[in-house]
């Protein structure tokens, strides 16, 4: 099956190209995953419209390489409408040894506001990183922590920077934090939450975004193990400091929710009309 089919991918074209397109022309799975992942961005035409565009094109570049394998859009454009193209040639040119990147880069940043035992290729690894730094872990095939740790997604750069300010949160619990940015690394992440047994705790933002990515970036591949988390007194936050345009200007993707407190934070997104940036939890 093809990754994508070639009227969005020419789209996609356009909007590296530095157009703007509305959003009722690219109505297909993949594009919904570029805009939770923060790779094309919505913005408000009118009332009813929304207009779709890309600000860093190679962010898509990186995305569509590492997650379809897609080296050059141009070039799978023209396979696809190559005369007696067949998929062959389209694995083809997603896959050209001759122009495929070589990742030097690779890995993800983590942090913790008290010492966490780890293992780091058999050696014994801590992570407390002093204040005002982070520490990354580049041989995260060999990056185990220990069994009594849990493992806290943060979705945004400056609540990661500042984990000791939600020590009252997890109070209780030993607590790792990683962060989903820089986006490229994403995918080190998942092969690395993969292979250790460690629960995962999903901390991001509460608006239909943050659903989206949690359910469709954790808990599609890491199913029971994966939670979100929704802090003691999310309701008078979300009531207090909830911004409407977040609720007006998202949707929740049609992906199947069993988990209880998901649907009950769903629940809470209607009431109010509002949705929470997470940062709003520095303030609380």
């Amino acid at each position: 099956m093809m990754p994508i089919p070639v009227h969005i991918a020419e789209k996609l074209l356009r909007l590296a190209g530095g157009e703007q397109l509305p959003a009722s022309q690219l109505k297909y799975g993949i594009v919904t995953d570029l805009i939770n992942d923060d790779i094309i961005h919505r913005r408000m035409a009118g009332r009813t419209q929304s207009m779709l565009y890309v600000t860093d094109p190679n962010a898509l570049d990186h995305w569509l390489f590492q997650r379809l394998g897609i080296n050059s859009l141009a070039a799978y454009i023209a396979a696809q409408k190559r005369e007696g193209a067949n998929r062959a040639d389209l694995i083809a040119v997603a896959n050209d040894s001759k122009s495929k990147r070589t990742r030097t880069y690779k890995g993800f940043l983590v942090n913790s506001y008290e010492a966490v035992e780890c293992l780091l290729d058999g050696a014994h690894f801590i992570v407390y990183p002093a204040k005002g730094t982070f520490q990354f872990i580049y041989d995260f095939e060999h990056f185990v922590p220990g069994a009594d740790v849990t493992i806290v997604g943060i979705e945004n750069m400056l609540n990661f920077s500042r984990v000791g300010e939600h020590h009252s949160l997890f109070e209780g619990r030993k607590v790792l934090f990683i962060c989903r940015y820089p986006q490229e690394q994403s995918g080190d992440i998942m092969k690395w939450l993969l292979s250790i047994p460690n629960p995962y705790l999903h901390f991001g933002d509460y608006d239909f975004a943050g659903i989206n990515i949690y359910l469709t970036e954790y808990k599609k591949h890491l199913g029971e193990r994966a939670s979100f988390y929704i802090p003691p007194n999310f309701e008078t936050l979300l009531a207090n400091f909830g911004n409407s345009r977040l609720y007006d200007q998202q949707s929740l993707s049609k992906t199947p929710i069993k988990e209880e407190n998901v649907k009950v934070l769903i629940a809470m997104l209607h009431h109010y009309k509002k949705g929470l940036e997470q940062e709003a939890l520095l303030i609380r």
